[in-house]
C-alpha cells in the first residue's frame, strides 16, 4: 500500500507541475508580458528551500492575471497555498525527525499535530481542485 500511494502522489506531482506549466506558458501568451519567475522555477520552486514558501503560489498567481488583469485571485489560491504549508510544516515535523521509535512515540503522544497536518492535506486537496478549475476557466475564457 505504501509503494502505491507513493506512486499516486508523485503522479499527481507531475500531472500538476505539468498543469504548472501549461499555465504558465499560457499567461505569457495571453499578457505577451514576460513571467515574474523564469520557466526553471516551476520545478525548482517547490525543492529550493525558502523560495518554495512562496514561488509556486506566485506562479500561478501570476497565470491567473494573465488572464484576468486586474482581477482579485480566487480565494481559493490563498486557502490552498496556506493549508500546503500547514500541511508541510506539521507533517515534516512529524515525520522526519528522530529515529523511527521516536516518530511512532510522537504519534500517539502528539497526536493532534498528525491530525492537523492529514486535515490541511485534504483542505489543500479540495482548494487545489477549486483553484485549478479557477485558473484553467480563467485562461480559458481569454484565450
Amino acid at each position: 500500500m505504501n509503494t502505491a500511494s507513493g506512486l499516486a502522489a508523485l503522479l499527481c506531482a507531475v500531472a500538476f507541475i505539468g498543469w504548472m506549466w501549461r499555465i504558465r506558458d499560457n499567461g505569457l501568451a495571453l499578457s505577451g508580458a514576460r513571467p515574474r519567475y523564469a520557466g526553471m522555477w516551476v520545478y525548482l520552486g517547490w525543492i529550493v528551500p525558502v523560495v518554495n514558501l512562496w514561488f509556486p503560489r506566485g506562479i500561478i498567481a501570476d497565470a491567473y492575471l494573465a488572464g484576468a488583469p486586474g482581477a482579485r485571485l480566487p480565494r481559493s489560491l490563498n486557502v490552498w497555498w496556506g493549508l500546503w504549508l500547514i500541511a508541510m510544516v506539521g507533517g515534516a515535523g512529524l515525520i522526519y525527525t528522530d529515529s523511527t521509535d521516536k516518530v511512532i512515540a510522537r504519534a500517539y503522544d502528539d497526536l493532534w499535530q498528525l491530525l492537523v497536518a492529514d486535515a490541511a492535506v485534504v483542505g489543500a486537496a479540495v482548494a487545489g481542485i477549486l483553484m485549478v478549475r479557477a485558473v484553467t476557466a480563467v485562461q480559458e475564457k481569454a484565450g
